[in-house]
């Protein structure tokens, strides 16, 4: 019996052999590994992740596809090399996991309506990953990349945390059903939380001063900060009469270590 896909949970079935071997490669998995995967679907991915990592956490929402699951993987659970658990994805505490309480990846085929979610909570979460593979909207990946040449929230949140490329496009009709827009690979390495430590940067104030910095995006940093923030009374010369969009991480360490 074949599965409907679920608008409501963003379900977009990957259905490309090529496109899911791509994914599955740039997961740059090996026997020591353990990587997570985000909603497997029809088990595609999972298929490929099972090959190459020596243990798969995956985490499926809807009822009907990890019962399916449970089935066509049987063998591998039994195993032990797959794990696979029912629930939302936002609610998993990768602390409470012996195989995510060290060293883990994510490689995933991601519900898109909950893509910033998952950036937020990985990057933020105290175990994080150490590399992460999505496939995301083309678009959102462009705006990680600050490709026409405006950061956002999104695309510093992203690089305060780890090295984002994009690894190439995924045209809509390689999904079934086909989305409305095409989707890319974007990877994620590197991260960790070196930048606030070797830059000496406060996390929690960082972050309040980027979304005081952003909160208005067309008005000029004065605009949005003057007398916003006890923390950041003055702004430096140099940024101010530019918009948030126009700092680069670089120029956003500056601004925290040189207000004057």
């Amino acid at each position: 019996m074949m599965h409907r896909a679920k608008k409501s949970l963003g379900q977009n079935f990957l259905k490309s052999q090529s496109a899911l071997e791509k994914i599955a490669e740039a997961g740059e998995l090996s026997p020591a590994d353990t990587v997570l995967e985000i909603g497997p679907g029809l088990g595609a991915l999972t298929e490929r992740l099972l090959e190459r990592a020596g243990k798969v956490i995956a985490v499926e929402k809807d009822r009907e596809l990890f019962a399916m699951l449970s089935e066509k993987f049987a063998p591998q659970i039994t195993a032990n090399k797959l794990l696979l658990l029912e629930g939302d994805i936002l609610d998993f505490d990768p602390a409470k996991y012996p195989e995510t309480a060290e060293k883990y990846k994510i490689v995933a085929n991601i519900p898109y309506n909950i893509t910033g979610a998952i950036l937020k909570k990985f990057l933020t979460a105290e175990k994080q990953p150490n590399r992460m593979v999505l496939l995301v909207q083309k678009e959102v990946a462009d705006r990680i990349m600050a490709r026409d040449g405006k950061e956002s929230i999104l695309s510093i949140s992203v690089k305060a945390y780890g090295a984002p490329k994009i690894e190439g496009k995924i045209p809509a009709g390689s999904f079934s059903p086909a989305p409305k827009v095409d989707s890319a690979i974007i990877i994620i390495g590197n991260i960790s939380r070196k930048f606030f430590t070797e830059k000496k940067i406060g996390e929690e104030a960082f972050w309040r001063l980027i979304r005081l910095s952003f909160a208005h995006k067309r008005k000029k940093l004065a605009g949005n900060l003057r007398g916003k923030d006890s923390d950041f009374p003055l702004i430096p010369k140099e940024f101010r009469d530019k918009r948030a969009e126009d700092l680069s991480l670089s120029d956003w360490t500056r601004f925290f270590h040189q207000k004057s």
